[in-house]
């Protein structure tokens, strides 16, 4: 059988005249799984991490035409599994649930530790403005949260999220850091946030808004618990135009993040989903648009690492 990594790079983009790439060049096959090789841990990270796997497309770009290359266009409503029976809602928080106990090491594996140069750049967003009360939401197992008490020195940050599980590894590490007095975590639904009106001075988002099931009401409310004044700071996934980087981006959101989520993951469809989910996300000026519909201020959008995820900001 197929290793499931090299099964991806058996796909007709790594064909030349109908041979495998190996073929062409003589060399043995690639995927040490496929040559009885150990399938361990080091074996695969070497494979299928993101330098290695751009690093190759690159090398082949003038052996197939990569400019082709493009997420498929989406409907506008991604679910994680398809589920009719289920909305959008829950199939995320049955989604986050399964993968709870992998999220932390897949983010920094898959990204090669960037989403923390990502999460304090989004951090340094809030630092002239000095929240004492930040509302964290989509908070997860809480590192975006840590993070920000690490550069800002709040009085306290709640975390808010749909995903119980989550909410769990985040709890653990609060009680093991001995921060139960300055971060606080609740079950909750991001359009329907628990809290009253004109609350916190801050409101942060981290790889979230593209889960909720309704954004322009998932962003209305975050402009309801805002104190008038405060900011709202938004980091998410987005859509790189230039080339080589779109088609680089596209290949490893597509082939690579999923192969990866199938062999460290025992919920396979929450790395295809992520592609899927990026794909239909109105992202840059569009998300922008939406943030001024709902009634903030002095929205920008900032591009980092050549348009791959973007900082959103705007004031109530």
């Amino acid at each position: 059988m197929t290793h499931p990594v090299c099964a991806s790079l058996d796909h007709p983009l790594f064909a030349f005249g109908g041979k495998r790439v190996e073929e062409v060049k003589g060399k043995a096959p690639l995927c040490e799984a496929e040559r009885g090789g150990k399938r361990s841990e080091a074996g695969v990270s070497k494979l299928v991490s993101p330098v290695s796997g751009f690093i190759f497309a690159f090398l082949n770009i003038k052996a197939f035409s990569i400019q082709s290359l493009s997420l498929p266009a989406m409907s506008k409503t991604i679910t994680p599994y398809h589920d009719e029976q289920a909305t959008k809602k829950e199939q995320v928080a049955d989604m986050f649930n399964n993968i709870s106990k992998t999220y932390d090491f897949l983010n920094h594996f898959m990204s090669l530790g960037i989403d923390i140069i990502w999460r304090k750049k989004a951090i340094n967003e809030l630092k002239n403005d000095k929240p004492k009360l930040i509302l964290d939401v989509a908070t997860g197992t809480g590192d975006f949260a840590f993070e920000a008490l690490s550069i800002l020195k709040p009085e306290k940050i709640i975390g808010v999220d749909i995903s119980r599980g989550m909410l769990d590894i985040a709890e653990q590490k609060i009680a093991k850091r001995g921060l139960g007095d300055k971060f606080g975590v609740k079950l909750g639904d991001s359009e329907k946030l628990p809290f009253e009106g004109a609350e916190f001075d801050a409101v942060t988002v981290a790889y979230g808004v593209r889960n909720f099931e309704n954004l322009e009401k998932g962003l209305a409310d975050i402009n309801r618990v805002l104190k008038p004044g405060g900011k709202v700071v938004v980091l998410e996934f987005s859509k790189p135009k230039a080339f080589p980087i779109k088609q680089l981006y596209n290949f490893y959101f597509s082939y690579i993040t999923p192969g990866i989520g199938k062999l460290f993951s025992k919920d396979a469809r929450a790395y295809s989903y992520l592609p899927e989910s990026v794909a239909a996300f109105p992202d840059g000026q569009t998300f922008v648009a939406l943030m001024d519909k709902v009634g903030f201020k002095n929205t920008k959008c900032r591009p980092l690492t050549f348009g791959i995820c973007s900082i959103y900001t705007g004031i109530k």
